[in-house]
């Protein structure tokens, strides 16, 4: 006879069939099952819609003081697109295969997250637990095309502000190994695109101060401060991918016709500094490659974040951070702290003064984000569940 199926995978692998995919996200029928989600939490719920079309569904559980700064609880709702034909089963079927792994965009990233925190403060209500201070549960949109008008937009708001959040938690990524990753803090993302006007002409002459030229000096500057990254993560032990700068040229634009030296060119960059990176010293260095490169040479940016701001980890130093630690190691997770190599929803939050951390408990889990084939183990699954149980308890009943 088969196994019955544990109630909260059946209720992620659902999560999981609703297609919330971009550039077209089906948040209709997500708020709507979200709404089914706080019902059965005995939470209050409230959609706000900063943009049109982009709900934001918050999730509340009072605290018997509602005066205390509450904990925020983020994930996302939205996951990226998908390429099926790579894929071994349908990325929105949520097959379950003979070892336990689900299968389905958003497995890792991060429907597993949103949904565990609800079946863990079910756990906790069922046990009889009250909580000190209230939770919101959030559940945001856009997150996979920068956030703005998700988080970017609810912080800005009114009801954001009256819920007078002192910590949050939002997403990680998973972890190969026996231990957790968590993540203080983030890079600054930077998506710039330089324009270098040259002398236009016939492609048969030598002309001077060509785009071509130009271009060429700009590629050599970014790229050759990429090789000396690169270097220094490869060489340095004990250095993570968010603890360096990536350069990445992305995009190249521009040329009429093979045989006409163009007016101009263009070259995009994908650059995610880190946090330990002086940001006004580094947009000077790229000003000086740019004149470097020749006259008229110019960069505007097409996304310019300021992600320095970091969540502290030192212990004895943040009450938050004491509570979250000892909450993990009462659980017997081990814990790799680091800068989050990409962008989250986090750095809204860390821009606004309140400290945040990125926790996805998945561990002996490939990193499948963004991937082909994505999946979560069951067992993973409800695991993590088990984690923050111990978390929520102890964040939420912190006492001030």
């Amino acid at each position: 006879m088969a196994q019955q199926e544990h109630p909260a995978i059946t209720n992620f692998r659902n999560y999981i069939r609703i297609k919330t995919v971009q550039p077209d996200p089906d948040y209709a029928s997500c708020t709507a099952f979200l709404k089914e989600q706080a019902q059965a939490l005995g939470a209050e719920v409230h959609v706000e819609e900063c943009v049109p079309g982009k709900p934001v569904v918050v999730m509340t559980i009072r605290g018997q003081d509602p005066s205390l700064p509450s904990v925020l609880l983020n994930s996302h709702t939205d996951v990226v697109p998908v390429y099926p034909e790579h894929w071994k089963y349908d990325p929105f079927s949520a097959f379950k295969d003979e070892k336990g792994n689900i299968y389905g965009r958003g497995t890792q990233d991060m429907k597993c997250v949103g949904l565990q925190y609800v079946e863990a403060l079910k756990q906790l209500q069922e046990a009889g637990h009250k909580f000190l201070r209230t939770i919101h549960l959030t559940f945001v949109p856009d997150e996979e095309i920068a956030g703005g008008n998700g988080m970017g937009k609810f912080v800005e708001t009114d009801y954001f502000k009256k819920m007078n959040v002192g910590f949050a938690l939002d997403e990680g990524y998973a972890n190969p190994t026996e231990k957790f990753n968590l993540f203080y803090g983030e890079r600054s993302v930077w998506w710039l695109l330089v324009k270098c006007p040259g002398q236009p002409g016939h492609g048969s002459q030598f002309l001077e101060n060509t785009a071509g030229q130009k271009i060429l000096k700009v590629v050599t500057s970014f790229l050759k401060f990429r090789d000396a990254e690169e270097k220094r993560l490869r060489d340095t032990p004990g250095l993570f991918l968010g603890d360096v700068t990536t350069v990445n040229l992305t995009m190249l634009k521009g040329g009429v016709q093979l045989n006409v030296v163009p007016a101009e060119l263009t070259v995009g960059f994908d650059v995610r500094i880190s946090p330990k990176v002086d940001l006004k010293e580094f947009e000077n260095t790229i000003a000086r490659w740019c004149r470097e490169a020749g006259e008229d040479v110019t960069y505007e940016f097409a996304e310019k974040g300021h992600s320095s701001d970091v969540t502290c980890v030192e212990d004895g130093k943040n009450p938050w951070w004491d509570a979250f630690a000892a909450a993990c190691k009462k659980e017997g997770v081990s814990l790799v702290k680091q800068i989050f190599p990409a962008g989250t929803d986090s750095r809204f939050l860390r821009e606004r003064g309140v400290p945040a951390l990125g926790f996805s408990p998945m561990n002996h889990t490939l990193v499948l984000l963004h991937d082909h084939n994505e999946y979560l183990n069951e067992k993973i699954y409800l695991r993590g569940i088990q984690i923050y149980t111990s978390i929520l308890l102890a964040v939420a009943n912190l006492k001030p």
